[in-house]
Order: C-alpha cells, then sequence, then structure tokens
C-alpha cells in the first residue's frame, strides 16, 4: 500500500496541522507569506514551503 502525503492544506487542515483558528489561518494563507496559493477562488497553504516558512520563522 502506497501513501501519499497531500502537498496541499485546505483552511481546515492547515489549522489543525498549526493548531491556529480559521481567522489567522486565512490570514496566513492569503497573506505575503510565500506558502498561500489560490486555485479559482480557494485558498491551500503549499506544506513544503509553509513548513520552510516556520523554520525561518522561528526562533
Amino acid at each position: 500500500m502506497i501513501i501519499i502525503a497531500k502537498r496541499l492544506l485546505d483552511i481546515k487542515e492547515t489549522c489543525e496541522y498549526l493548531g491556529i483558528g480559521q481567522t489567522k489561518a486565512r490570514e496566513l494563507i492569503r497573506g505575503h507569506n510565500g506558502f498561500g496559493i489560490q486555485i479559482g477562488n480557494r485558498w491551500y497553504a503549499d506544506k513544503t514551503k509553509l513548513d520552510l516558512w516556520i523554520e525561518r520563522n522561528t526562533l
């Protein structure tokens, strides 16, 4: 059985992944942080870029 990890996280998945609320998740994803991706009218977080952003912005 092959398990493929998701590359794009929707708002709810981002909330669960980061442990934050939907308002803050939307704010981060729609900001100019480099990990938000808009497809149509929906926003997603690129998990790989999100992880890099976290690394760069934590002490």
